[in-house]
């Protein structure tokens, strides 16, 4: 009996300890919500990438995908770099958090590194393959939201510990790949209590959390070296005009910016404060509905020289204009300071945040950027994500080598018409009425109503010149 009993015990405490064995050697997961800091390493065996090679020019008669056949980084085009014309940048929240869903379809894309947790350690995995993906396309730049790097905490402390903790990884990662933020920001677009908005809520302590954020935001965006900061007021506006006081939002809207430059200058942050235009959607009416908007109220405001625009092409094209109008709107003005590099499609009402492809947009977005001077301390940010239906990692690659490919062959065509002059003398030959003294008298405001009139009487029924748009269409034309 006493040896049965002995065989008992033992065997329960063979099964005690290979059950415990078992437990131990699971998978750990963790609750999305991060409760619990737990989840498998960050380390991540091998390559994130492992069959992508370094993106490398091979020309435009390449045939492999995985090449640039445009983008040559270190060629001089109109004497400087292609790289410094481009300064190229990789969305982190669409290229590492772009799940694939819509409002119609759960998510298609699940990538090897991911183990369906928002822990910390998974966090920190996303920020590994993010800085081995942009060092073999050879991009110099990335360009995130806080809450798109870091998990949310149950508090704001513990966000910002959570964003300190990815942060600090992130900052080794890049000075090893000898990588820079373009810019960062802030997600005030996303959580329940943005639902009237951040600077503009109705709610004081919604406002307050927001600068909360945004001061966190902008201290790791220093930290990081980043070149810019950006302000989207994705919530930034009202749904109806019956329950909103607009001119109380605005005015509060102009109290946060100025707020945000104070601290800026507090803690020597040197990078450029950028704010980007659009017209609607979540809200039905933001408050930075276009360029010409947001110029209005910098203006207004007294903040022109504090801040520039980042134009996203894609939020052009929903306002009602075209990306080059708005890059224009912003040069003339001297606020063109970053571009989202991207497109919709015309069939489709929303913003589809498309890789840019169009060869002929691309070659009047590069006009504009010429004659800018460039776009540093900006440059182009990949604000672009997969279609839903293109699911494999390589795509991640090739979406972007395309991205980059359209706006060099831009370039390229955009010098072909500067060095070339026949645009230049077009425009020129339209307006040489005023290359006269009257005209330089118009042009300085030394010319009144009394002395034009005397003119008219002189000169009689004006002839009217021929604008030739056709021509000026068929001379972008032949550099495409």
């Amino acid at each position: 009996m006493m040896k049965m009993k002995l065989v008992k015990t033992l065997l329960l405490l063979l099964c005690v300890k290979l059950f415990c064995y078992a437990v131990i050697g699971a998978p750990q997961t963790c609750p999305a919500n991060n409760e619990d800091k737990c989840g498998d390493s960050d380390e991540w065996k091998g390559e994130f990438f492992p069959d992508i090679p370094k993106i490398k020019y091979e020309g435009p008669s390449s045939k492999n995908v995985l090449s640039f056949k445009w983008y040559n980084a270190e060629e001089e085009i109109l004497g400087k770099k292609m790289k410094d014309w481009l300064r190229f940048s990789v969305a982190f929240w669409h290229t590492f958090r772009g799940t694939g869903a819509d409002p119609f379809g759960a998510p298609t894309k699940y990538w090897p590194w991911e183990d369906g947790t928002n822990s910390l350690n998974m966090a920190k995995r996303r920020m590994r393959a993010n800085f081995e993906f942009i060092s073999k396309l050879g991009v110099d730049f990335w360009c995130f939201h806080d809450r798109d790097i870091a998990p949310d905490g149950k508090t704001l402390e513990e966000s910002n510990a959570n964003l300190d903790e990815v942060v600090a990884l992130a900052q080794e990662l890049q000075t090893k790949a000898k990588k820079r933020v373009l810019w960062g920001t802030a997600q005030l677009f996303m959580h329940p209590r943005y639902m009237h908005g951040a600077a503009t809520s109705s709610e004081l302590k919604v406002y307050a959390y927001a600068a909360a954020q945004v001061k966190k935001a902008i201290e790791v965006t220093h930290y990081l070296g980043g070149e810019n900061y950006v302000f989207w007021g994705g919530r930034e506006g009202y749904q109806s005009l019956l329950n909103t006081d607009m001119e109380r939002e605005l005015n509060h809207l102009a109290r946060f910016f100025e707020a945000a430059v104070a601290y800026k200058k507090k803690i020597g942050f040197n990078g450029t404060f950028l704010i980007e235009p659009k017209p609607q959607e979540p809200t039905k009416h933001q408050y930075d509905w276009d360029a010409a908007t947001s110029a209005n109220f910098l203006r207004k405001y007294g903040l022109t020289g504090e801040f520039k625009l980042n134009i996203e092409c894609n939020h052009a094209t929903l306002s009602g204009h075209s990306c080059h109008h708005e890059l224009e709107t912003a040069r003339i003005n001297g606020l063109l300071g970053n571009i989202d590099a991207n497109t919709g499609d015309p069939q489709v009402g929303w913003d589809t945040d498309q890789f840019l492809v169009d060869i002929q947009e691309a070659t009047l977005i590069m006009l504009s950027v010429i004659r800018n001077g460039g776009l540093a301390p900006g440059g182009f940010n990949f604000d672009a994500k997969l279609r839903r239906e293109s699911t494999d990692v390589e795509d991640l690659f090739i979406a972007h080598i395309v991205g980059m490919d359209t706006l060099a062959r831009g370039l390229r065509n955009a010098a072909k018409l500067i060095e070339d002059g026949s645009l230049a003398e077009l425009v020129r030959k339209r307006y040489q009425s005023f290359d006269t003294e009257i005209g330089a008298q118009i042009e300085a405001g030394k010319a009144d109503f009394e002395l034009l009139e005397k003119k008219v009487k002189e000169w009689g029924e004006p002839k009217v010149a021929s604008a030739k748009q056709e021509l000026a269409e068929m001379i972008l034309q032949s550099v495409l």
